[in-house]
């Protein structure tokens, strides 16, 4: 396969009043980074990135770096081009945007090789263990920086309630923004609200210490929560460590970690139960098999994380259509065993409407695309109605 043709889209879409919090950031837009690849037969294949922060400098990696060296190079495929692009920017791209870029190009690339298989990625992978996939909702955020219980407690009760007419049977909420005390009386109404069956899962944004995380941690026990994320920065391993170790919920993280390197040393330092790879962030497809290999030899759980546009969530089901139960037994049980895929609930158009045909949850789980590559189609009037900036390379 050799690629002609490199164009970049950064796409952006600001949320006016449905803008919304974490622990870390207020969120007044959308944006992300997509890339379109094309073969010399005419096939285009998309891929993924710069979905975190700024999409620019992850554009400017593709375009100014991997993008002219991808098109220079014979013939290419995931893996060799993978392993060749890393190979030249290690030594100045070992994270961060140069491996969101090749994130987005190894993406792209798996979209045209089923494409030119006429087969779902998920079959490239090795084949399915499932059709669908059960899916957590991700919301719960924070409306405003200023807690007032009466009103903020009652809008979270309506919010949850909302989550449940969907069809979700599992929500993951947001802490941290607020001291523990407060945050503490959002998990219990939350619980109390929900139910005891409904499965719950909490995302600091690595917004504590280890000493503030532990008794967060606490709390989430009381009210049986089945997995805390990010509970300290990602830097701080020792605290992951600690956490772990003094908290009776399982830890989950690594949304901001990067290639299998990194995910070795996060591995290495007992940081986790659960891994959280991007697969827009982590190296794409390609490396997130690396990783969920590292994930199954030390007999931890693999849930991608997922914060993007429609072609993000697309290539995440893929890859967790092709993922073993961790471990294997009879019967699947879904988080504990099975994974889950994580579908945010928060306004964002560019998941909504980027695709000809856009996800319907459905009885509580995400249809695992089945056409070729990742088994969807890019509306380019939405690409053009979002794009803020763009570039071609090779081809006209």
């Amino acid at each position: 396969m050799k690629i002609e043709r490199v164009d970049t889209y950064v796409l952006k879409t600001p949320l006016g009043r449905a803008r919304f919090y974490s622990s870390q950031a207020e969120f007044p837009e959308r944006n992300s980074l997509l890339v379109r690849l094309t073969s010399s037969d005419g096939l285009v294949g998309w891929g993924e990135g710069g979905q975190y922060g700024p999409a620019e400098p992850v554009k400017a990696c593709i375009d100014a770096v991997l993008g002219p060296q991808l098109i220079a190079m014979h013939e290419v495929a995931p893996a060799t081009a993978w392993e060749t692009l890393y190979g030249r920017t290690r030594d100045f791209g070992q994270k961060g945007s140069y491996i969101e870029a090749l994130s987005a190009i190894d993406i792209a690339l798996w979209d045209l090789l089923g494409k030119q298989y006429n087969a779902p990625v998920s079959s490239l992978l090795g084949g399915r263990f499932r059709e669908r996939v059960r899916a957590y909702g991700t919301g719960a955020y924070y409306s405003t920086v200023d807690f007032e219980p009466q009103r903020d407690l009652a809008a979270l009760e309506a919010l949850v309630r909302g989550y449940a007419t969907e069809g979700f049977g599992m929500l993951k909420m947001k802490l941290g923004l607020l001291p523990v005390r407060e945050d503490a009386l959002r998990v219990e109404r939350v619980r109390e609200v929900l139910g005891d069956d409904f499965v719950l899962f909490a995302d600091a944004n690595h917004a504590y210490n280890s000493a503030t995380a532990i008794q967060m941690g606490r709390v989430l026990e009381a009210a049986d929560f089945s997995f805390f994320e990010e509970p300290v920065p990602p830097e701080d391993r020792e605290g992951y460590a600690r956490v772990r170790a003094r908290v009776d919920v399982p830890i989950a993280g690594g949304e901001a970690e990067y290639t299998r390197y990194g995910f070795r040393d996060f591995i290495a330092a007992g940081c986790a139960d659960i891994l959280q790879p991007d697969v827009c962030v982590c190296g794409g497809i390609s490396e997130i098999r690396q990783i969920q290999a590292l994930a199954s030899a030390h007999n931890l759980r693999l849930i991608p994380h997922v914060w993007g546009s429609g072609v993000a969530l697309a290539a995440a089901l893929q890859v967790c259509a092709a993922l073993p139960l961790a471990p294997y037994t009879h019967r699947a049980v879904p988080a504990q065993n099975e994974p889950v895929i994580e579908f945010d609930r928060s306004r964002n158009p560019l998941r909504d409407e980027l695709l000809t045909s856009g996800f319907v949850l459905r009885e509580g789980y995400l249809d695992v695309p089945a056409g070729p590559g990742l088994g969807v189609e890019v509306d380019m009037e939405v690409v053009a109605r979002y794009a803020v900036a763009s570039a071609s390379l090779g081809r006209k």
